[in-house]
């Protein structure tokens, strides 16, 4: 891998950046420390769209450009430099469009892809993977999918949905093989629905940070055309791992943050020794060039998962170690952050005294759900462990 940009990405991330700072100086959009990446804006994402910002690696007959994840990996992190609303279409960008062209029939292709580049009206996606009892080991989902002649009867329950409320489609994994000795390995297939559907309700979580991003979604007797099913009857869960890399492997894990990282740098370049007590002042500077050398450390891995899938390589242990370290990163910044500000980081937006306008204690209260979404530290350390250092199962 090369530890260097070319002048043509260095072009391209320039391009971006002035792209963001005049939506920013128009008032577009503000900078926001919640969520994994920034809000839904359909307008937005449009001119992006415009800009060929979306689905930047598809290939081109299906409407994209064909360039490198490296420089999709660009996109991304100036885009979370200022928490930019790239909400609306970017599960659709990273994971449903990828996965269509993998897996995905004719007619799917065609109906879902030009409007997902486009950024058209329907478009939002949500991930309906994860259930009460079914995290992690994503084989034990047991919301079934049905077969009655050219439909699919689904009923069952999905958690911690993200954007389940403001979706338009939802991206599922269901049970289609009811037989209880065949392995949830062998039994899942995938699915594409509307929301909107008679037989859904969706219930929000509000987290201990007082917002509304997760959601409980509930299925009764949904009917959905036959057409809707991506990929293989059964063959789902083999689907839906090819996948998770993508989602695993993205810049935002280790970026979530960064605007509360940025803050915190301009509070330590303040600060005054004297004033601020000489011992403290040391023990502040140091923990920030930890934590400025532990985000380049992820910054690198993150570039080099992306190099990997260039390579045309499968990047499973990259990804897992990517995630895993990124957002463990996130916590300790949030972790090193308080201790610096003291008491005050845990008032929140809008009360007096509140540090950086309360953005630090949003972050903290969000901190416990990153080394938890999108796979827990504990199973992708098993990931690392078995297909990229080759250890045995026992």
């Amino acid at each position: 891998m090369r530890f260097v940009f070319t002048d043509e990405q260095n072009k391209f991330r320039q391009e971006i950046r002035d792209f963001l700072k005049s939506e920013l100086d128009a008032g577009t959009f503000s900078v926001d420390v919640s969520g994994l990446v920034g809000g839904p804006d359909q307008e937005f994402s449009r001119k992006m769209a415009e800009k060929g910002w979306i689905g930047i690696t598809w290939p081109k007959k299906y409407g994209g450009q064909g360039r490198t994840y490296v420089e999709k990996m660009i996109l991304i992190e100036e885009c979370l430099r200022v928490k930019a609303p790239i909400g609306y279409h970017f599960s659709a960008d990273r994971q449903v469009g990828p996965a269509l062209m993998a897996f995905g029939s004719d007619w799917q292709k065609d109906f879902f892809l030009p409007k997902i580049i486009k950024a058209e009206d329907g478009m939002q996606f949500c991930l309906l993977f994860s259930e009460p009892n079914a995290g992690s080991d994503l084989a034990a989902v047991t919301t079934k999918a049905v077969k009655e002649g050219d439909y699919y009867i689904i009923n069952g329950q999905k958690v911690w949905t993200s954007a389940g409320h403001v979706a338009d489609f939802g991206w599922m994994l269901a049970r289609t093989n009811t037989d209880s000795s065949v392995r949830g390995h062998l039994a899942c297939s995938e699915f594409m629905i509307d929301m909107k559907s008679p037989g859904i309700t969706v219930r929000p979580i509000i987290n201990i940070a007082g917002a509304h991003s997760f959601n409980e979604v509930f299925f009764d007797d949904v009917k959905i055309h036959k057409k809707y099913l991506v990929g293989e009857e059964n063959g789902g869960f083999k689907q839906i791992m090819a996948q998770m890399d993508y989602e695993r492997a993205g810049i935002e894990r280790l970026m979530q943050n960064y605007p509360l990282f940025e803050q915190l740098k301009n509070h330590v370049k303040e600060m005054d020794k004297d004033k601020d007590g000489g011992y403290f002042y040391a023990w502040v500077r140091d923990q920030v060039a930890q934590l400025e050398i532990e985000y380049n450390i992820g910054r690198l891995l993150c570039y080099n998962t992306a190099w990997v899938v260039d390579q045309g390589q499968k990047p499973s242990s990259q990804a897992a170690l990517t995630k895993a370290y990124c957002t463990q990163y996130e916590q300790r910044l949030n972790d090193v952050a308080t201790k610096i500000m003291g008491p005050v980081s845990q008032i929140k937006q809008g009360a007096p005294w509140a540090a950086f306008d309360g953005d630090l204690a949003a972050c903290n209260l969000w901190g416990p759900s990153y080394t938890l979404q999108g796979g827990s530290v504990e199973v992708l350390k098993n990931i690392i462990a078995l297909r990229g250092l080759g250890l045995p199962r026992k």
